[in-house]
């Protein structure tokens, strides 16, 4: 069965504006704003994730989407960098920077490396893309989070039904940009150090169709156009 990923970025905020390791700010006023503006742009989906961040869970809230806490699609741990600026470790710990942009394999914050992050992804890519991924291998239940009823519910322009967000096979995921990084890195069978060269802008979707070693990708659209 070809499976169907949609990962979403979340709406500005202080953190992202500031390249500042994510400590736990909100998504500002007029992101939210924009994902509520979106929100119908958002297909139905068989299941709803999202990362357990705050400014993720304001997003997905704002989209309308009944999300289920992914934690296997939390963000990478920084360790003792989390709240800093990218400048400010800069500043206070060249070297450890250097390292940490030159090798994915190194954590010298003390928390996950690019490396361990892009397997925590592929792994959960391969577990969603398993046959009997409706259950278990997405980390939900079989009542986890849909879309918005009315999404589901909707038409298509013919007047005839809209296919089942079962049918449809889709997952959908608002995660923290890393995340849509690593998702990348993997699916395309690119270096690590190509995670470094990936732009992933706030409110955008990447979608992922295929299946477990075999993806075609569709990066960065802008939600609601």
């Amino acid at each position: 069965m070809t499976r169907r990923v949609m990962l979403i970025s979340p709406a500005m905020g202080a953190a992202l504006r500031e390249a500042r390791f994510d400590d736990g700010q909100p998504v500002e006023a007029a992101g939210l704003r924009l994902a509520e503006a979106a929100a119908g742009s958002v297909p139905a989906a068989l299941r709803v994730l999202v990362s357990p961040s705050a400014r993720c869970r304001e997003t997905a809230a704002a989209l309308g989407l009944d999300a289920v806490v992914a934690e296997d699609l939390s963000g990478l741990d920084v360790g003792r960098w989390r709240g800093a600026t990218l400048a400010e470790v800069g500043a206070e710990e060249p070297d450890a920077v250097g390292q940490w942009l030159a090798d994915p394999a190194s954590a010298p914050h003390g928390g996950e490396s690019v490396r361990a992050l892009c397997e925590r992804v592929a792994a959960w890519l391969e577990a969603v893309s398993a046959p009997d991924a409706e259950g278990a291998a997405t980390g939900t239940g079989a009542d986890s989070g849909s879309a918005s009823a009315s999404a589901s519910a909707s038409a298509s322009t013919d007047g005839s039904p809209a296919p089942s967000p079962a049918a449809s096979g889709r997952i959908i995921a608002v995660v923290e940009p890393e995340i849509v990084r690593a998702a990348v890195v993997r699916a395309l069978g690119a270096p690590e150090s190509a995670f470094w060269r990936l732009d992933v802008p706030p409110l955008t979707a990447t979608e992922l169709s295929g299946r477990a070693g075999r993806w075609n990708l569709r990066v960065g659209r802008a939600l609601g156009t």
